[in-house]
């Protein structure tokens, strides 16, 4: 937060099967190419590896968090593409 303004967020979804995903991460546009997005990942990261000893962590990202993903030892699974269509009644 900065003031009362969000800039930014990461969270993460716990499953059943002690996998836990993180989901969610982004920066606001304002506030981008500062190393903010590290730094919650970094922070989301370390709270996970306290809290979730032995968990298996995985996520679906962007092009744009590939690199740091990879960076930090995660190995590429499947990817999927987004699509939209507007419902027509």
């Amino acid at each position: 937060m900065l003031g009362d303004e969000c800039i930014g967020n990461v969270s993460v979804q716990l499953h059943t099967d002690n996998r836990i995903k993180f989901i969610d991460a982004w920066v606001h546009l304002n506030y981008r190419r500062m190393g903010i997005y590290r730094k919650l990942w970094k922070t989301r990261w370390e709270y996970c590896a306290e809290n979730y000893k032995g968990y298996k962590s995985f996520a679906w990202c962007k092009k744009g968090s590939l690199p740091l993903f990879e960076e930090k030892g995660f190995v590429i699974g499947e990817s999927c593409t987004y699509v939209e269509k507007d419902l027509e009644f």
